[in-house]
């Protein structure tokens, strides 16, 4: 193990692996804050060049692309209210309203900092619970996913905020949008009005760029031309609030950075579900409800933590059985088959340097969000300083080549605008969008998961508790359901006592 560890730091500290982590961090930096371009974009357009690379190198520029690309994301949603990535949208709200208060160092600081916390703590935890975790990812099946989806689904209503009924209207929403395409079971097609180009479903990206990014666009084009002024931040310099937000939020960076190497761990999971996740919990944890919405770095620290490990998380069952988590992961094994190494149990004895160099380089990857958060603050006051005339139609540009570079036709730039329509009728009508959001990522993954189980039982609704893991998940899931149940009715009857009291 030490001859290993000693043949994988001179593996990473070679100089094509640091500078391939240099340039692959600037690379995933600036792809990560182009509205819709996401961690699994920056990724793939690497992989032209890790084929002239060493496969610690490759491996080097993967991972750091990867990582710098989901901080980046925070940094158009805190300015903008335009995510970077699907991760980013869980905490937007608020990381805006902080920068709204002249807190724009604040807030991209300390996304950087918990997002190398989570990150390292998710690397620990990949060096040390490698078999582990990814054993018990491995005894799920389809009935597992489909309660974890359906969990994936109560936080969706959980983030939306005290509405519990607009909640679930947005999510029945993003359900409904889930739902286009072809039937899972039966492949005939739904709503999808004749047109080819919706046999597929609705392209996730496009359907971000519309809900996100085109109303606030057509919001910034309706203005007058303007420098926007933000009002001067609370005394004292981000570094010292970060560090005070640190010493008071401990526990949900630990809690999100724990749940995100879980949830990364689960194939097909990710971080945008980590982030979800571990907000909706924190959410229902928090001690101080009433700031949430308004600009409070509480969801930042907690959605940012969960974010970096759910990546390191993601290489459990990649290393170690050669199953992707994600499909950054997925893009990962495939340059690594094509440098010889075959990922799997027999790679932690044939080829241990290579383990022990890819634990490193996240480390060094993890460590790279620092200074590149300091660029971003630095960057930060240049971006609001740009004349809203010259920013929209920037971003209505930007926004226009994401939805149409991911199939390359008219198909996204259509699902586009009419998802930022029905976004902007929801903003008017009081919906939050984040269900919606939600809706259409999980809605496929708890529909398949759903039919498979059903099939296989013959409708044997029983079976969806016999496995111990399905039956656990299971009753937290209705537990879940049951305790907001309550609360509602509970919260109704205490209005109508009060109005009864009211005009006694």
């Amino acid at each position: 193990m030490f001859s290993d560890l000693i043949s994988a730091a001179v593996l990473v500290a070679s100089p094509d692996t640091l500078l391939s982590i240099v340039v692959a961090s600037f690379f995933g930096f600036v792809v990560g804050a182009l509205p819709g371009l996401t961690a699994t974009m920056a990724v793939a357009l690497l992989i032209p060049i890790t084929f002239l690379l060493s496969p610690i190198a490759a491996i080097a520029s993967i991972v750091s692309a990867a990582a710098m690309s989901i901080f980046a994301g925070d940094i158009p949603g805190a300015l903008l209210r335009i995510p970077g990535t699907p991760a980013s949208a869980a905490y937007m709200t608020d990381a805006n309203a902080l920068v709204e208060k002249g807190e724009a160092g604040f807030v991209i600081g300390a996304s950087a900092v918990f997002g190398t916390i989570g990150g390292i703590i998710g690397t620990v935890i990949l060096i040390a619970a490698s078999p582990l975790l990814a054993n018990f990812a491995l005894t799920f099946s389809s009935f597992e996913f489909f309660w974890l989806g359906c969990l994936g689904l109560s936080c969706a209503v959980l983030v939306a905020g005290d509405d519990l009924l607009k909640g679930m209207a947005s999510l029945m929403i993003g359900l409904l949008i889930a739902c286009v395409g072809m039937d899972y079971t039966t492949g005939f097609p739904r709503f999808t009005f004749g047109s080819w180009a919706l046999l597929e479903g609705i392209s996730f990206i496009p359907a971000l760029i519309g809900m996100f990014a085109l109303p606030e666009i057509l919001r910034l084009l309706s203005q007058e031309a303007t420098v926007r002024k933000l009002p001067e931040g609370a005394p004292g310099s981000a570094l010292s609030k970060i560090g005070r937000a640190g010493r008071r939020y401990w526990w949900p960076s630990l809690r999100g950075s724990v749940m995100g190497t879980a949830i990364g761990s689960l194939p097909g999971a990710g971080a945008d579900i980590a982030a979800w996740i571990s907000v909706a919990v924190t959410r229902r944890a928090t001690r101080e409800p009433e700031k949430w919405g308004k600009g409070h770095i509480e969801p930042i620290v907690a959605g940012g933590s969960a974010n970096n490990a759910a990546l390191a998380g993601a290489w459990i069952p990649a290393l170690v059985f050669a199953i992707p988590g994600d499909t950054i992961t997925a893009i990962a094994i495939g340059v690594l088959y094509l440098k010889g190494v075959n990922p799997g149990p027999m790679v932690f004895l044939e080829n241990g340097q290579m383990v022990y160099a890819v634990f490193l380089v996240f480390f060094l990857a993890n460590l790279m969000l620092i200074p590149f958060g300091w660029l971003g603050i630095r960057m930060a006051g240049l971006v609001l300083r740009v004349p809203t005339t010259v920013i929209a139609p920037t971003l209505l540009i930007l926004a226009c080549l994401g939805a149409f570079a991911i199939n390359n036709d008219m198909s996204g730039l259509l699902v586009m605008i009419g998802l930022g329509v029905l976004a902007a009728i929801m903003n008017a009508s009081g919906l939050p969008l984040a269900p919606t959001v939600l809706g259409i990522v999980m809605g496929k993954i708890v529909e398949q998961n759903l039919m498979q189980s059903l099939i296989s039982t013959q409708g044997d609704l029983l079976a969806f508790f016999d496995r111990p893991g399905s039956a656990v998940l299971g009753v937290l899931t209705l537990a879940l359901w049951g305790s907001v149940m309550v609360r509602a009715v509970y919260g109704l009857l205490r209005k109508s006592h009060s109005a009864r009291r009211a005009q006694s």
